[in-house]
């Protein structure tokens, strides 16, 4: 549309809304004569609900307490021996270190038991060789030998 006012007549039209109040007075009153009639009949099976949850709740209890003797008898050791058989059989091989270190020690252990022994032998062939020939005297030891 144009800026311009529009200067054609508009009709006038007249509603009679009256079928309409009415309609609106008779849902009214309805719904006050249901809410009425309802709201005794919402405090009874509120009632009776709570009275069947307490009935629900004394039913289950035992059964609940049932149920978890027997998962913390018999299911849960169950399960748990059946985690820690899987644990072991999906864990890798260990690494031969033990065994390397092992092999280690060993060596070395031979290793000083050698060098003991060489000292050994040393010293008493160091003494063997003194026994033999014993020194002669402390004034040849000044000299040197030729």
């Amino acid at each position: 549309m144009s800026s311009l006012i529009s200067v054609r007549r508009k009709p006038e039209v007249q509603i009679d809304t009256s079928r309409i109040r009415q309609a609106q007075e008779t849902a009214r009153q309805s719904a006050i004569t249901a809410a009425e009639r309802v709201g005794p009949m919402a405090v009874r099976s509120r009632e009776y609900a709570a009275e069947r949850v307490l009935q629900a709740r004394g039913w289950s209890a035992p059964r609940l307490e049932r149920a978890a003797g027997y998962i913390e008898q018999d299911l849960a050791p169950r399960v748990s021996a059946w985690l820690n058989d899987t644990a072991h059989r999906i864990e890798p091989p260990k690494a031969a270190g033990r065994s390397r270190n092992a092999g280690l020690i060993a060596l070395a252990a031979i290793a000083a038991l050698g060098v003991a022994g060489a000292a050994m032998t040393r010293r008493n062939a160091f003494q063997a060789t003194h026994e033999q020939y014993p020194e002669t005297s402390s004034a040849e030891e000044g000299t040197p030998a030729h």
